[in-house]
């Protein structure tokens, strides 16, 4: 009778202990002074310290969608851990959190260490931008569950934040100010609608060079995500906490904005005070996407919104752009009845 192995199911224990050799050295980059290293690492170990009165802790997970469909077509790998990073530090921001630590989990078909290393030494760039630590993560071979050079990954977050300094919109009145900073094109979110109009329908090649881009249409389309975190971080270290925060993903402007405002209240955005990038039109032209359509599942040029005081709105813009965020005034907030949607676009 055969006698089987691990190996012969499709799981090669070998290569997980050489993907996690290649990456050892850019995951312990992102360690600081906080980070407790014992004999076991079955879980990471992160001490909060004395610094913090009434500490609370905030978490999000995400994830980077379909986004992915197009690293597996170039087979370009090192740009989507940024993605996940900021999908996740840039959410736990919204409350005020400091961004404290990160784990992954990454899971494939078939194990190739050299790609897991490129996956995760991406993921390592993005928590030394955000300032966290990438103090664990999971690397699953399941055979027969992906196709052949694609995986899928999901990322988690931990900031901290005190409780008398929580963001969470209560604070928002009218005669507020809608700051809105600048994405850098799509992020992670409407990737479905974007490969079905784009390479499906149209049948454009990811490595055909678009005019209207000025470059080739899978390096627009594999754009970083922003990480906004440690810019929004120091703002709240300058005195110049705002009174709501809104990371625009999923659901667009109305979608995020929306949770932040207060009942009796409405946002009113002004679409002409910010330009969408070339590749927002492109969709929309070959797609014939309603404009509504479009401002649901698109940032539309905008990946953070602030809401902040009057009196505070030009310091909190000069912050902003002198960390090399492009940011300018969007909107306000006015009273309204309840027959008027939180949001407004106008």
């Amino acid at each position: 009778m055969r006698r089987f192995t691990y190996k012969d199911a499709g799981v090669d224990i070998e290569a997980g202990e050489q993907a996690v050799k290649l990456m050892r050295q850019a995951v312990q980059q992102t360690y600081n002074e906080q980070v407790l290293e014992g004999l076991a690492d079955f879980g990471g170990m992160y001490a909060l310290g004395k610094q913090f009165l009434d500490p609370v802790l905030v978490s999000g997970t995400d994830g980077v969608g379909t986004k992915l469909k197009i690293a597996f077509a170039l087979d370009k790998h090192d740009t989507v851990g940024q993605d996940l990073v900021a999908m996740c530090v840039d959410d736990i921001v919204c409350q005020g959190a400091r961004p404290l630590l990160f784990l992954d989990y990454l899971a494939t078909g078939e194990l190739e260490p050299e790609t897991v290393a490129e996956v995760v030494g991406g993921i390592a760039a993005g928590c030394k931008l955000a300032g966290c630590a990438l103090l664990g993560g999971e690397t699953a071979e399941l055979p027969g569950f992906y196709a052949p050079g694609e995986y899928d990954m999901a990322g988690f977050a931990v900031g901290v934040v005190e409780r008398q300094q929580i963001i969470d919109g209560s604070a928002v009145q009218a005669g507020d100010v809608l700051v809105g900073i600048a994405s850098s094109g799509l992020h992670s979110n409407g990737y479905s609608l974007v490969r079905k109009v784009l390479l499906e329908v149209e049948g454009i090649s990811l490595e055909e060079h678009i005019s209207e881009l000025g470059r080739a249409l899978g390096e627009e389309l594999l754009e970083p995500t922003i990480i906004y975190a440690p810019a929004l971080v120091e703002l709240f270290e300058a005195n110049l906490r705002p009174d709501g925060l809104a990371h625009i993903t999923g659901g667009g402007i109305p979608g995020n904005l929306e949770r932040i405002i207060p009942e009796g209240l409405s946002a009113i955005v002004d679409r002409s005070a910010f330009s969408a990038q070339p590749i927002f039109g492109l969709v929309q032209r070959l797609g014939n996407v309603p404009p509504a359509e479009m401002y649901r599942t698109f940032n539309m040029g905008v990946g953070m919104v602030i809401v902040v005081s009057s009196e505070n709105c030009n310091k909190t813009v000069d912050h902003l752009n002198a960390a090399g965020h492009s940011s300018q005034v969007i909107g306000e907030i006015t009273s309204a009845s309840s027959d008027i949607p939180p949001v407004m676009l106008k």
